[in-house]
């Protein structure tokens, strides 16, 4: 498989899982997202918003099951040369014909997983399918959440070609689960995407565009951090593992300028965004009528808390689904 599912330091011990975002940033992507929702669309994703959280990393586990799923997580745009947004055909049909189906499959393909989860997720809309309305929404996230992710927009996705073993995981899992309940994630209301696959190419664009901070930023870094104290053991259930320090953690994320936020905030507007447009393309389906399941009043007044925090620029911290 291309990209990994752990990554292991030194020989010594894995420091973390590095699925796209990390499981604490695709859970909260995926449940704040739920927030900037309309009426007609929040009383069912808000009755479901469970399903939605701890399905948000579903298309992760999709990889040990199916082996053309990898994929879809990731484009390496510089595969295609210094410019490959404009070198790089949209459609399918055209991209295949000028550099073949098996090249693109090799470096990755999550702008047309995302276009074919949106028409996926329109077709499910007009079906008034519940489950696969819910489980192509989830999806349908995933990989929006991970063409916002830098090092899923290049080669050099996890800095094995700079010597910079490790960055993956630093950038995509350890910085948010350290800092992201200070970040305030409050984006406001979906807006309508008239062409989604655009949107997902300009989304992996302006990615692309921050690979090059991501890892000269903490080369930077580490020829300056005392090599000592860049590294520490955390307890992780019943064993100590090896992780970045938090330290040298905080050190990065100030040097990134807000650049972790910025991402999981875009990717919170985009997430509601891209469900929003599908419920509009389907004829806006009366979703109320779906729902299986009414919140029970604690349910109720637990979600309204945190959606009035979420607005309001702070966080519920929540455990864990």
């Amino acid at each position: 498989m291309k990209r990994c599912l752990a990554l292991v330091l030194s020989g010594l011990c894995v420091i973390t899982l590095c699925a796209s975002w990390g499981f604490f940033a695709h859970y909260r992507i995926n449940r704040l997202a739920v927030f900037t929702l309309p009426k007609g669309m929040t009383g069912f994703y808000r009755a479901n918003i469970g399903f939605i959280t701890e399905h948000a990393i579903s298309a992760d586990k999709k990889r040990y099951v199916d082996s053309t799923e990898a994929p879809h997580h990731f484009f390496d745009a510089d595969h295609y040369g210094k410019q490959p947004f404009r070198d790089m055909p949209q459609h399918w049909v055209d991209a295949a014909a000028k550099y073949s189906t098996d090249t693109l499959n090799k470096y990755g393909t999550v702008p047309w997983a995302i276009a074919s989860n949106y028409y996926w997720l329109v077709k499910a809309f007009k079906a008034h399918d519940t489950t696969s309305i819910l489980i192509t929404s989830s999806n349908l996230a995933h990989y929006i959440s991970d063409a916002h992710t830098p090092l899923h927009l290049t080669q050099n996705h996890d800095g094995q070609l700079t010597n910079q073993q490790g960055i993956h995981a630093l950038w995509e899992s350890r910085l948010p689960e350290l800092f992201g309940n200070s970040y305030n994630y409050y984006v406001g209301k979906a807006k309508y995407i008239s062409n989604p696959l655009a949107e997902a190419f300009k989304i992996s664009r302006n990615s692309f565009k921050c690979v090059d901070t991501v890892l000269r930023v903490e080369r930077m870094l580490n020829k300056t951090f005392p090599a000592a104290q860049k590294y520490a053991m955390e307890q992780r259930g019943n064993r100590k593992v090896k992780v970045y320090s938090v330290a040298y953690s905080r050190a990065y994320h100030k040097l990134l300028r807000g650049m972790v936020r910025r991402q999981m905030r875009a990717s919170i507007l985009s997430v509601g965004s891209f469900w929003f447009s599908a419920w509009v393309d389907a004829g806006q389906p009366d979703l109320d009528k779906l729902v299986s399941r009414h919140l029970t009043k604690d349910e109720r007044q637990r979600i309204d808390k945190e959606e009035t925090l979420y607005k309001a620029g702070k966080m519920l911290v929540l455990d864990k689904p």
